[in-house]
C-alpha cells in the first residue's frame, strides 16, 4: 500500500509514487532510470554505468511487462555437500556436490514461501521414496519430482529432485558414493518439467506423462553412466574399452543397459506415467495454490510524520 491505496499499478506509475516519495535521499533513495527504446542509449548506459563500475548490471524492463536482469557475469555462492574419488588414485578428487540453495535464496530466485513449498515437499518425496524404491523399479517419488518442477519452475525443480534424493538417503542410511550421481540426475529430472513449454488442462497432464516416461529412462541412464565404465571390470562384452571408438563403446553400453537396467527403468516409467495420471492434477493445482497464496511477511504501508502533540498554554 501507498498512502492507504493499493499500489498495484503499472511500473511506471509506482516509480513516479517512490520518487516522490524518497527522491533525493540519502540514505534511501530511487534506481537511476531510462527510459528508452534506442539500443543506442541502452549501449551509451552500460558502458557509463557497468563497464565505468558504477553497477553490476542493469535491469531491463519491456512495456509488455517482461524483466531481464543483464550482467557481464553471472557469479553463484555453493557449498561442495558431497564428493568422489578416483578409484585409480583414492586422494584424489573425481566430482564435487555443490549445494545452491542458499544462494538461490539470497539471490531472490526463492522466496520465504517458495522456501517452504520446497521443504514440504521434499519431505513428502523423502517419505514416499522408501514406499517403492527396490521392488522392481517401482518409484513413488519421480511423479513429484515433475509436478513441483511444472508447478515453480526450473530452478525450483533442481532444488526440489537434490534436496528429496538427499533427505531420503539420510533416511533411509542409503549414503555412499552413489548419492551424488542420484541427486544431480533427480534434479535434472525437476529442472526438464519446469522448461516444458505451457499448456493446460488434459494437454498439459499428456505432456507431464510424456516426460514423465522419457525422464524415468533417462534417469537409469544416467545413473548407469558414472559406474558402468569401473563396474564390470575390463574383461566382458559389456565393458568399458578405453581407447575405441566413441560409437563401439555406445554399443557397449546399450548392450548393457539392456541386459541390467532396462526392467527397473520401464517400472519406475510405468509408475511415474500412473501416478501422474492419478495424482497429478490434483497436486498440481495444490502446489499452484500454495505459492499463490502462501504469505509470511507483513504489508508494507507508507504513512507520514505523527503530528506533534498539542501543549494548551497556560492562561495569564
Amino acid at each position: 500500500e501507498l498512502h492507504g491505496a493499493p499500489a498495484a499499478m503499472p511500473y511506471a506509475g509506482r516509480l513516479e509514487a517512490l520518487e516522490g516519495l524518497v527522491g533525493g535521499g540519502k540514505r534511501v533513495t530511487v534506481v537511476k532510470t531510462v527510459v528508452t527504446g534506442d539500443r543506442a542509449e541502452v549501449a551509451a548506459r552500460w558502458t557509463e554505468w557497468v563497464d565505468g563500475g558504477k553497477a553490476e548490471g542493469l535491469v531491463v524492463r519491456s512495456e509488455d511487462g517482461r524483466i531481464y536482469k543483464v550482467k557481464p557475469v553471472f557469479t553463484v555462492d555453493v557449498v561442495v555437500v558431497g564428493f568422489t574419488t578416483r578409484a585409480e588414485a583414492p586422494d584424489e578428487v573425481r566430482s564435487l556436490l555443490l549445494a545452491v540453495v542458499l544462494a538461490e535464496f539470497a539471490d531472490g530466485g526463492i522466496d520465504a514461501r517458495t522456501l517452504a513449498v520446497l521443504a514440504v515437499l521434499a519431505a513428502v518425496g523423502a517419505a514416499l521414496r522408501p514406499l517403492g524404491a527396490g521392488t522392481a523399479g517401482i518409484e513413488t517419488v519421480f511423479f513429484l519430482l515433475v509436478v513441483g518442477g511444472r508447478a515453480v519452475g526450473p530452478g525450483f525443480g533442481f532444488l526440489l529432485g537434490t534436496t528429496t534424493l538427499f533427505a531420503s538417503a539420510v533416511v533411509t542410511g542409503g549414503v555412499g558414493p552413489w548419492l551424488p550421481f542420484q541427486m544431480l540426475a533427480a534434479g535434472w529430472v525437476g529442472l526438464g518439467a519446469g522448461l516444458l513449454p505451457p499448456a493446460r488442462g488434459r494437454r498439459e497432464l499428456g505432456l507431464l506423462v510424456a516426460y514423465g516416461v522419457v525422464a524415468s529412462f533417462g534417469y537409469g541412464l544416467l545413473m548407469n553412466l558414472w559406474f558402468w565404465p569401473f563396474a564390470i571390470g575390463s574383461g566382458s562384452e559389456l565393458s568399458y574399452l578405453a581407447g575405441a571408438p566413441v560409437v563401439d563403446n555406445l554399443h557397449r553400453f546399450g548392450v548393457y543397459v539392456l541386459a541390467t537396467s532396462l526392467g527397473w527403468d520401464t517400472g519406475r516409467a510405468i509408475t511415474t506415467s500412473v501416478l501422474l495420471v492419478l495424482a497429478g492434477p490434483a497436486v498440481l493445482s495444490v502446489v499452484r495454490r500454495a505459492i499463490r497464496r502462501a504469505s509470511f511477511g507483513a504489508p508494507v504501508e507508507f504513512s507520514g510524520p505523527a503530528p506533534a502533540p498539542s501543549v494548551p498554554l497556560p492562561r495569564r
